[in-house]
């Protein structure tokens, strides 16, 4: 679907400023009759105006999904709207990197306009925010029954962060030990009967796009516990062996169509692993490639955190704050999001195989779930560990799987 001229409207809320926050956005045809998309969001706790901004973002963005040309902005934001047309300076440092995400959108189309209304012309907006943030306990339910499924959570604030995390391997001598070969056919078969059932409470339909979210096995620096980004360090022994019985665990499974994977060599090799057990080839998105974590690549959390304390601070619970010299984890967001529609386009209906990292991975599970960055900090994924996320055609989404290791 593609039309020309749209009307925007986002609004966003903070139930205590900060406190339980959320946003919503609408896309109306140049009339303001026909509902085009709807967007909404739980930011976690935040402020008003951040959410207001991450209101507008997520309205440009489905703007452009639409391949709309001309955008009307409407907002009950006064502050939104005379800083994104310019008459107002962005002065709080919370609001920059969000102000300068926007311009980046608007700049996209050939013209946007802002106007400000008042609340009650703003009402389908803020009905999406409200249920955002009505949605927020759901939300806090799910993750902490994510948490206490998931093996070694996180129990400090970095552990989860980027590729800092390790695995202990399991010594050669007490390795599994292999089932019969009718006993894997059965399983194989029992496994693909429940990926292709789709979980009807949540009112999907059609056939998923399903990604079987792979991390990479074991670096260097993932034993040493450093923030693993650009980088690029080998597999060691261990991730060769880690990266090794994941794909025999994949190739038990059957029905899957391709292995996809991030540019960098971790990722790589554990996919090359996979895919020669599927017999596909792997086919690189650079979408997928870990977050760059600028000057503190190859630090540890407690060394990044004492090199730049206020901004390490500030990071760890603001997802558009960007590591020095690197990038945000809304930025990532971005491109891990194009990345999925891509995927869901080229390979509607199939069973995928994405191999790729810490952050990336997170962010398709928030995405499949529908939340907000606060699962970026509290999510554990170990290395080489399956989750398995869900995308429908009619724009649905599930995760039914989240850190598995029993095969390693």
């Amino acid at each position: 679907m593609s039309v020309r001229e749209v009307i925007v409207e986002a609004d966003g809320g903070s139930r205590g400023n900060p406190g339980t926050a959320g946003y919503g956005a609408v896309v109306f045809d140049a009339d303001r009759v026909g509902v085009l998309a709807e967007r909404k969001e739980a930011l976690g706790v935040t402020t008003n105006n951040v959410a207001e901004y991450r209101g507008l973002i997520a309205g440009l963005e489905a703007a452009a999904e639409l391949g709309a040309r001309v955008v009307a902005v409407r907002m009950d934001s006064k502050l939104v709207v005379e800083q994104m047309s310019g008459r107002w300076k962005v002065k709080h440092a919370a609001m920059i990197p969000l102000a300068d995400r926007a311009r980046r959108l608007a700049a996209g189309f050939d013209q946007v306009t802002y106007q400000w209304i008042p609340r009650a012309e703003n009402s389908h907006a803020d009905r999406l925010a409200n249920e955002a943030m009505d949605d927020a306990g759901l939300i806090e339910e799910v993750h902490e029954a994510v948490a206490a499924t998931s093996p070694g959570a996180a129990t400090s604030p970095g552990s989860g962060r980027g590729d800092t995390s390790s695995t202990a391997a399991r010594p050669s001598g007490t390795a599994k030990q292999a089932p019969d070969a009718a006993a894997t056919d059965a399983d194989s078969h029992s496994a693909t009967a429940r990926l292709s059932a789709a979980p009807g409470w949540t009112g999907a339909t059609g056939r998923p796009t399903r990604f079987l979210l792979l991390r990479h096995g074991q670096t260097e620096l993932s034993v040493e516990r450093r923030y693993s980004g650009r980088g690029n360090p080998p597999l060691t022994a261990v991730g060769r062996e880690q990266a090794a019985r994941a794909a025999k665990m994949l190739a038990a499974k059957g029905d899957i169509g391709a292995v996809v994977t991030s540019p960098l060599g971790r990722a790589r090799e554990t996919a090359e692993a996979a895919a020669a057990a599927l017999g596909v080839e792997v086919r690189v998105i650079e979408g997928l490639t870990e977050t760059d974590f600028g000057r503190w690549e190859g630090l540890t959390f407690s060394e990044a955190a004492e090199r730049d304390p206020d901004l390490h601070a500030r990071w760890l619970g603001d997802p558009s704050l960007p590591a020095p010299g690197g990038e945000s984890f809304d930025e990532v967001r971005e491109r891990v999001e194009a990345a999925r529609r891509d995927l869901v386009a080229r390979y509607p209906g199939a069973n995928i195989v994405v191999v790729s990292h810490v952050t990336p991975i997170k962010t398709l599970l928030q995405l499949a779930l529908g939340v907000g960055p606060s699962l970026l900090y509290r999510l554990h994924l170990d290395l080489a560990s399956l989750s398995l996320a869900e995308f429908y055609p009619d724009g649905g989404s599930s995760v039914r799987l989240v850190n598995d290791t029993s095969y390693l």
